[in-house]
C-alpha cells in the first residue's frame, strides 16, 4: 500500500517550523520528500531554515530529500513543482499544505483596522496556496489510486486568534478539507485538517528564551515541530483513514489514539476544553 513504505511526499513551506519538523519526520519513514519554499540561503529570512538545509535533514534521517524553490504565490512556480514530483516519480501518496505567510504585525495586540491590510497575504499563501497545490497534485494523487491531503491549521479557525485576517484563513482551510474530500472520496484520497497546538518553532522559541519564566508553563505544554509528522506518519497508515476524510481534526488528540508521544516522551495535550470543538466557534480569545 502506498501510504505505508515508499512514499512520495510534499511538504509545501518547509524551510523552517511545522513544515520542516513534519518533513523531517515523515524522511524517517524512508520517503521521498519534496521540500517546498522560498529560503535559498541562510539569510533571506529574519529565522534560521533553507529548503535545502531541510532536505539534507531528509536525507540523513534515513530519506530523500529533494529540496524545490518555490514562491506558493507565484502559480506557475506551483505546476513546476508538481510537474517535477510527476515527471520523477509518477505519483504521490501525501500533500502536506503548509506554506503560509504570517506578517509580523500578527501578533500585535489591537483591532484589525490598526494593523497593516498586509496581513491578508495569508490568504494568497495558505488559503489560496493550500487550495492550488491540491489543485496541481489531484492528477497525481489519482495516479496512485490512493493518498492524503493534509491542511495544517489552528484553533484560529473556530475562535479568536490573532484577528479576523488568521481567523478566516484557516476556517477556509479547514472547510476546503471538507469540501476537496467530497469530490475525492470516490478515488480513496482523505483530506483532513489538522488543528495543530503551540508549536515549539524557531519563532516561539525566541519568544520563550527572552522570558523564559514568563513563558514557563506554555513551553511545557507546546508540541515540537515533528510532532505532527508523527500523526500523519500514522494517520496515513491508519486502515481506516477514509472514515476520518473531511474532518478537522485536532493533532494532540489523534497522538493520544494512535498512542504517539513528542521527544519528551508524552503526548501533548488537546486544547478543546480551553478552545473548543472543531465544529463550533468558541470564545476564547487569544492575543
Amino acid at each position: 500500500m502506498g501510504l505505508q513504505q515508499n512514499r512520495v511526499v510534499v511538504v509545501t513551506g518547509a524551510s523552517r517550523g511545522a513544515g520542516k519538523g513534519i518533513a523531517e519526520v515523515l524522511g524517517s519513514t524512508g520517503a521521498t520528500v519534496y521540500v517546498t519554499g522560498r529560503s535559498r540561503n541562510e539569510g533571506d529570512a529574519p529565522l534560521p531554515g533553507t529548503v535545502q538545509a531541510t532536505a539534507d535533514a531528509v536525507t540523513a534521517n534515513g530519506g530523500k530529500g529533494i529540496a524545490v524553490h518555490c514562491d506558493h504565490s507565484d502559480e506557475a512556480a506551483v505546476a513546476a513543482l508538481f510537474e517535477q514530483v510527476g515527471d520523477e516519480q509518477g505519483r504521490l501518496d501525501i500533500l502536506v499544505n503548509n506554506a503560509t505567510s504570517l506578517h509580523d504585525a500578527l501578533t500585535v495586540s489591537g483591532p484589525f483596522w490598526e494593523k497593516p491590510l498586509a496581513l491578508t497575504e495569508l490568504w494568497e499563501v495558505g488559503m489560496r496556496s493550500h487550495y492550488t497545490a491540491s489543485w496541481y497534485a489531484a492528477p497525481l494523487l489519482l495516479a496512485n489510486d490512493e493518498g492524503l491531503v493534509v491542511n495544517t491549521s489552528s484553533f484560529g479557525g473556530r475562535i479568536y486568534m490573532h484577528g479576523p485576517a488568521y481567523g478566516a484563513g484557516k476556517a477556509a482551510v479547514d472547510k476546503m478539507a471538507h469540501d476537496m474530500a467530497v469530490d475525492f472520496r470516490p478515488f480513496n484520497i482523505a483530506v483532513v485538517s489538522i488543528w495543530m497546538g503551540l508549536l515549539l518553532t524557531e519563532r516561539t522559541q525566541r519568544v520563550f528564551d527572552a522570558e523564559p519564566e514568563k513563558y514557563a508553563a506554555m513551553a511545557a505544554t507546546a508540541e515540537t515541530p515533528g510532532f505532527t509528522g508523527k500523526v500523519i506518519d500514522v494517520l496515513a497508515r491508519d486502515p481506516k483513514l477514509m472514515e476520518k476524510s473531511g474532518r478537522v481534526l485536532i493533532g494532540a488528540e489523534l497522538g493520544h489514539e494512535y498512542g504517539i508521544v513528542d521527544v519528551s516522551g508524552e503526548t501533548p495535550p488537546s486544547h478543546r476544553s480551553f478552545f473548543g470543538d472543531p465544529t463550533t466557534y468558541g470564545d476564547a480569545v487569544v492575543e
